[in-house]
């Protein structure tokens, strides 16, 4: 039975990941922050699971990774952990630094002490690119980050290159654009939205609060995005590989569909406000996933309009419920 790692296990991707490695005969090891427990709901569904088991790990303590590492001697290890919030990277940046750029130092020298055969993917972040040097953004474009996070990123991507390069480790680096769900935690711009348009419908709220509008995302579906993660380490040699839809949408084309669905006029209860603004805007991403269509064979099943629709009738249920 093969064996996997993966940080960040109480995150969005991190349970979408797992439920795939369950489902093609894994045993997972999720590594998770003691602080972290209070954000298990994602993986309630899978505590008893015969073959997945959460340990406690920080990727910016050497000594608990190198343990684990040790213990379970992974066939494959996932680095989904960061501080992946990127307003509050402003306001956080040290700590952003810590986790999102020298904690892919903490994984990969577990994984060069201890375990030189494990496949390791780093989760990078199409928020390299920054303000864009070209558009589409494809694995050749130069990156020019606007934010800590971003930079943290980019010094985690160039280190799995190095030790690719230096160890002959099999080390992939996934360059995903924005990917979300209803699993998405209720800081991102995008669950914001959903979740406030719900509350507005039910008569919980009756305002809505927003940064920039006019920013264009290519968002695509999570676990679509996982499904590719998986592919690149069962590939013979490893590279790296965009993952996108090839498509952008404002803010404004989220929140037409968003509240839209629920038979609202979004302009009715939006308002801007500066706190929301980032300190250096991205404009536009939008990525070229030719590479990783042609060679994993990976395409998204999702399109935008499905993905905010699903996301906003998954808030309606749960806040109805509760």
């Amino acid at each position: 039975m093969p064996c996997a790692i993966i940080t960040g296990i109480t995150g969005q991707d991190g349970s979408y990941l797992a439920e795939i490695l369950l489902e093609k005969g894994y045993k997972v090891v999720g590594v998770a922050r003691r602080v972290s427990a209070d954000r298990g709901w994602r993986i309630k569904h899978l505590v008893n699971h015969t073959n997945f088991v959460v340990e406690s790990g920080d990727i910016t303590d050497q000594g608990s990774i190198s343990r684990l590492v040790r213990k379970y001697k992974p066939n494959e290890f996932f680095n989904l952990a960061a501080q992946s919030f990127v307003r509050a990277s402003w306001d956080e940046p040290y700590h952003t630094g810590m986790v999102t750029g020298l904690g892919v130092t903490v994984c990969l020298e577990a994984l060069r002490n201890e375990s030189l055969s494990t496949r390791f993917y780093q989760a990078s972040s199409s928020e390299m690119f920054g303000k864009v040097k070209e558009t589409p953004q494809r694995e050749t474009t130069p990156f020019h980050p606007r934010s800590p996070y971003g930079v943290a990123k980019v010094y985690g991507y160039w280190l799995t290159k190095n030790y690719r390069e230096s160890y002959n480790f099999h080390a992939c680096n996934g360059i995903l654009f924005n990917h979300e769900s209803s699993r998405r935690g209720l800081e991102f711009v995008t669950r914001k939205i959903t979740d406030g348009a719900v509350r507005i419908k039910l008569g919980m709220t009756n305002e809505l609060a927003l940064g920039n509008l006019d920013s264009r995302r290519d968002w695509g579906f999570a676990k679509d995005y996982m499904e590719a993660a998986w592919l690149m380490l069962q590939q013979d040699e490893p590279d790296d590989y965009v993952i996108a839809t090839g498509e952008a949408h404002s803010i404004r084309e989220f929140l037409d569909i968003a509240f839209g669905r629920l038979d609202l006029c979004w302009e009715d209860y939006v308002i801007q406000d500066p706190r929301f603004m980032r300190p250096a805007e991205v404009d536009i991403l939008l990525g070229d996933s030719t590479k990783a269509r042609k060679k994993l064979n990976w395409k998204p099943k999702y399109d935008f309009q499905k993905l905010v629709e699903e996301m906003v009738d998954e808030d309606l249920k749960r806040l109805s419920c509760g």
